[in-house]
C-alpha cells in the first residue's frame, strides 16, 4: 500500500512539473531504445502503416473532417513533406511529378479527394514575407490546414554569418508570425515549429560547410523564445530523431518524424491500444459511476461503522467502565473494524480498482511501448527457474497431478506467461510457441483439477456448480464494470468457465458415474456404456461447433448469453478462434 502511494505521489510531482499534456510529450522529449525504435516520453506511439494512416483519414472524411496538411519551410520539410506523401499515397496513385528532387516548384500539393486529404507545401528558405503572407492567407481562409508544420534556417546559416544583429532580425521576423498563429490555434490549426536539427561537419560539401552546430543551437534559441509565448508547438522531438549527418535527413530520422505526426493526429480517433499519445482517455459510462458509487458507499459505511465503535469504546473508557478479565472472543463477521466485515473487503476491493482504472483507463502513469530483448526476456525467466531449484517443500500427498503440484506448476506458468506479456515476446516464434503451450496447459490443468474433484467426490449439485463460476468469474466480471471491458476481454476465463460449465453438463446428466456412487462400474459393469455414451456425445458436440462457424454463431449469438461471447464490436470471431485453440 504505501509502495503505491509512492507512486501515486511520484508521478503526481511529474504531472505538476512536467504536464500532463500527452501531445507536449510527444513532441518534446523520448529516446532510442535497444530496437532503433522512438520511445517518446510518458506515453506509447502506435506504428502507422500505410493501411492505418489510410484508415484514419477515411474515418475523419466520413464524418466530414477535411484532412489538410501544410508544410512551409527549406529543402529539409521538403524531405519530409515528400516521405509524409510516400506514406499515405497507394501504388495507384505514384505520379513522378511530386518529386522535389527534380522539380523545383515554390509551391505544389497532394491531393486525394477519397480521403478528402490534401498535403501542400511552400518553400520558403528564410522567415521572409513569403512565410509570413502565407501565414496571414490561411488565418483568412475560410478552411484553414487542420495542421501547419514550418521549419526554416538553412538558407540564413549557409549564407550569413550568425551575429547578435542576425540572429535579432530573425526573432523580428518570428514575431510578425505569432498573430496569425494564434488566431489559426484558435480556430483548431495545430501549428508546429520544427527545430533546426544537428549536422556532423564532416560530411558537409561546398557551401554548407560553414554550419556548425553552435550556430544552429543560437537559431534554435531565439525560435523557443519568441514562440513559447505563442499558440506554437515546438517540436524538439524532430531535432531528438535526427542522427548528425548532412544537410539532408536520414530515411530513419523521417520515418519517425512522419510517425509522431501521424500519431499526433489520428490516435485520439482511432484508439489503438499500443497509442496513448495526444489520445484522450475513454469517458466514463453511467454503468461505471454507479460502480464505482457503491465501492464508494461500502467505504464510506466501513469508515463511519469503525469511527462509532471506537467512539463508544472511549466513551466506555471515560465513563469509569472496566471491562471484565475474560479471553476476547473470536471476531465475528460483519462487525465494525474486523478485518473479514463485507463492508472492509468491499472498501478495500474499491481501493484496488480504483488504482486498475488510473493505471489502465488513464494517462496518469506513463506509458511505454513493449519492447523485447534477450535479457529483458530470460532473465526473469531464469531467476523464476533459479527460485523452482532452489525453494521446495515436502508434500503430502504422493499422487500424480494432485493438488498442491498442480498449484505449483500454475504459479509458475503464470510468472512466465506474465513475463511474456511485459517484454513482448510474442514476436519470437519459438518463445510464443512455448508460451502457447503453457497456456494449453494451464488449461488442461485447471480442467483436470475440476474434473478430479468431481469425480471423486461425485458433487454434482448446483451450490458447487455456482460456487465455482463465482470464484473463477468475480474478480473478471469487476473489471468489466469498472473498467468498461466486455467479458471476452479477459479471454480465458470465459474459455475456462465454458469447459467447466460443459463437463458439469456432462457429469450431472443421469446416470451418475463417480467411484462415490452407488452404481459403480465394478458393481455394474453396463456402466461402462453409459461413460461411452456420455464421451462420445461431448466429442461429438465439440466436434459439430469445431467443424461449423455458421452453427457455432447460432449457438453463441442467442440471447440472453450473447453479450457474454461478442467483444465490443459486437463480433463473436474473436471467441470462435480462442475456442478453437
Amino acid at each position: 500500500f504505501v509502495l503505491v502511494i509512492g507512486f501515486i505521489g511520484y508521478h503526481g510531482v511529474l504531472h505538476l512539473k512536467y504536464g500532463s499534456d500527452s501531445c507536449t510529450w510527444l513532441l518534446t522529449a523520448g529516446r532510442y531504445k535497444g530496437d532503433h525504435e522512438w520511445q517518446p516520453y510518458g506515453c506509447m506511439l502506435h506504428k502507422y502503416s500505410k493501411t492505418d494512416a489510410r484508415r484514419c483519414f477515411r474515418y475523419l472524411a466520413f464524418w466530414g473532417k477535411y484532412n489538410s496538411f501544410a508544410f512551409i519551410g527549406d529543402s529539409r520539410l521538403e524531405q519530409l513533406y515528400e516521405y509524409f506523401i510516400s506514406v499515405v499515397r497507394t501504388r495507384l496513385d505514384l505520379d513522378s511529378s511530386y518529386s522535389t528532387v527534380e522539380h523545383r516548384m515554390p509551391n505544389y500539393t497532394y491531393v486525394d479527394n477519397k480521403l478528402r486529404l490534401s498535403v501542400t507545401f511552400v518553400y520558403s528558405d528564410d522567415v521572409s514575407k513569403t512565410m509570413v503572407d502565407q501565414f496571414r492567407t490561411w488565418q483568412r481562409s475560410d478552411q484553414p490546414p487542420s495542421v501547419i508544420i514550418a521549419s526554416t534556417g538553412l538558407q540564413l546559416l549557409k549564407t550569413r554569418n550568425t551575429t547578435d544583429l542576425v540572429l535579432e532580425e530573425y526573432k523580428r521576423n518570428l514575431t510578425h508570425l505569432v498573430q496569425a498563429i494564434d488566431s489559426l490555434a484558435a480556430r483548431n490549426t495545430q501549428v508546429l515549429w520544427k527545430l533546426i536539427e544537428a549536422v556532423d561537419a564532416s560530411k558537409l560539401k561546398n557551401d554548407y560547410k560553414r554550419i556548425n552546430n553552435n550556430d544552429i543551437d543560437s537559431y534554435n534559441r531565439a525560435a523557443v523564445e519568441i514562440l513559447t509565448h505563442s499558440a506554437a508547438k515546438i517540436w524538439k522531438s524532430a531535432l531528438l530523431v535526427s542522427e548528425e549527418g548532412s544537410v539532408e535527413l536520414s530515411s530513419t530520422a523521417l520515418r519517425h518524424c512522419t510517425q509522431l505526426l501521424l500519431n499526433m493526429y489520428c490516435n485520439d480517433h482511432m484508439n489503438y491500444n499500443d497509442g496513448s499519445c495526444c489520445a484522450q482517455p475513454e469517458p466514463y459510462t453511467q454503468l461505471q459511476i454507479v460502480t464505482f458509487s457503491i465501492f464508494l458507499l461500502c467505504g464510506v459505511l466501513w469508515v463511519v461503522r469503525g469511527a462509532w465503535g471506537a467512539y463508544e469504546t472511549a466513551r466506555s473508557h471515560l465513563q469509569g467502565y472496566a471491562p471484565v478479565s475474560r479471553a476476547a472472543p473470536p471476531p465475528v463477521a460483519g462487525a465494525a473494524g474486523s478485518d473479514t466485515s463485507p463492508l472492509a473487503a468491499m472498501a478495500r476491493l474499491g481501493l484496488i480498482m480504483c488504482y486498475f482504472y488510473l493505471c489502465d483507463r488513464t494517462n496518469f502513469f506513463m506509458k511505454e511501448n513493449k519492447y523485447y530483448s534477450e535479457w529483458s526476456f530470460w532473465l526473469p525467466v531464469g531467476y523464476v527457474f533459479a527460485l523452482g531449484l532452489f525453494f521446495t517443500e515436502d508434500s503430502k500427498s504422493n499422487t500424480v497431478l494432485h493438488r498442491e503440484q498442480t498449484d505449483e506448476w500454475k504459479g509458475w506458468m503464470q510468472l512466465v506467461i506474465l513475463v511474456y506479456q511485459v517484454t513482448g515476446a510474442s514476436k519470437v516464434l519459438p518463445i510464443y510457441m512455448m508460451v502457447r503451450t503453457l497456456v494449453s496447459a494451464y488449461l488442461f490443468l485447471t480442467g483436470y483439477g475440476h474434473f478430479y474433484y468431481t469425480w471423486k467426490t461425485g458433487d454434482t449439485g448446483l451450490v458447487r456448480y455456482f460456487r465455482v463460476i463465482f470464484r473463477l468469474n468475480f474478480l473478471t466480471v469487476v473489471l468489466c464494470l469498472t473498467m468498461n471491458r466486455p467479458y471476452q476481454f479477459y479471454s480465458f476465463v470465459p474459455l475456462v468457465s465454458f469447459w467447466y460449465t460443459l463437463m458439469f453438463v456432462i457429469f450431472a446428466l443421469p446416470p451418475h458415474i463417480t467411484p462415490s456412487s452407488s452404481h459403480t462400474v465394478e458393481s455394474r459393469p453396463y456402466q461402462y456404456l453409459y461413460i461411452a455414451i456420455k464421451v462420445i456425445g461431448l466429442l461429438v458436440i465439440v466436434t459439430v461447433l469445431y467443424m461449423s462457424e455458421v452453427f457455432f454463431q447460432k449457438i453463441f449469438v442467442t440471447r440472453p448469453w450473447k453479450a457474454l461471447f461478442v467483444n465490443s464490436d459486437d463480433d463473436i470471431h474473436q471467441w470462435w478462434l480462442l475456442w478453437k485453440q
